[in-house]
């Protein structure tokens, strides 16, 4: 069984009903440690060593935020620039990361057809997490297609209960190990075609 290690963003957490309702369907999962780093560092002040070992201990990271202007939430970010240390998460001797899967599982209020080239975004999910995607391979790490929410801003009760679902349902697959990892490294999303890649 692979241990889960959920690293929870969201800045304005009382304002968002998607977030809260992904947050609860994963945040008692057996196996599962949700870790909201907003509430654990309201002042930013990260600590490196917690964090390093909150790593350690788990073998797939998932990054659940909102995304926030093609990125992040910031805390996050600092999240990154402090705890993935050279030498640590990676350089000739960074190697703590090395082998374990890094997931992505965001909110967007815009439609699946703003985020393409032809869109009003100009570009895909997936090409906007890119420097996501290059983190994950500098520290050595599996870098798994995103879990992505589109528009917000319209889901009604049935499809925002639908969604959390889907992300639990995930997230109990790449615990037991019955998420294809080969046919999920094929997909542009792993939200799309989920039920297909769980065994």
């Amino acid at each position: 069984m692979r241990r889960i290690l959920v690293l929870f963003a969201h800045p304005a957490l009382q304002k968002s009903r998607v977030q809260r309702e992904l947050a609860r369907a994963v945040r008692a999962l057996p196996g599962v440690t949700f870790h909201d780093l907003y509430e654990a560092y309201p002042d930013f002040d990260v600590e490196v060593a917690r964090e390093q070992a909150l790593l350690t201990e788990h073998e797939v990271v998932v990054l659940q935020f909102p995304f926030y202007w093609y990125s992040t939430p910031a805390l996050l970010k600092q999240w990154q620039d402090l705890v993935l240390e050279h030498g640590w998460a990676y350089g000739r001797e960074g190697r703590a990361l090395h082998g374990k899967l890094l997931l992505c599982a965001l909110s967007t209020g815009g439609s699946e057809a703003s985020y393409q080239p032809g869109g009003s975004n100009r570009s895909t999910i997936g090409a906007l997490l890119a420097p996501l995607a290059q983190m994950a391979h500098l520290c050595g790490m599996e870098y798994l297609p995103p879990f992505v929410v589109h528009e917000t801003y319209r889901l009604d009760d049935a499809a925002l209960a639908a969604h959390a679902a889907e992300y639990a349902a995930l997230l109990a697959a790449l615990r037991d190990e019955r998420l294809d990892l080969a046919v999920a490294r094929a997909q542009a999303r792993l939200d799309t075609k989920l039920p297909a890649l769980i065994g």
